[in-house]
């Protein structure tokens, strides 16, 4: 779990917006991007934008799902 809940806040720590992710927004993250780091990230060791960059490499195969929910947040944080 830990790896996931870095990853989400790494993901969304390169925002603009310096706000906190709720731990909501971090299980809906999670929860929707836990198969992409499984699958495509899946060495790659948490910290310093690792697993942000993994996901950034491999875009083209990063799942619907969870590029949307990465996008939706990231949104609702730039509105705040």
């Amino acid at each position: 779990m830990k790896i996931y809940m870095t990853f989400a806040f790494l993901v969304l720590a390169s925002t603009a917006n310096a706000q906190q992710m709720s731990r909501q927004q971090m299980l809906e993250v999670r929860s929707a991007c836990e198969a992409d780091v499984k699958k495509l990230c899946n060495g790659v060791q948490p910290g310093g934008g690792k697993l942000m960059q993994c996901l950034q490499q491999n875009a083209s195969s990063v799942s619907e799902t969870c590029s949307a929910k990465l996008m939706e947040i990231k949104a609702a944080r730039q509105s705040n």
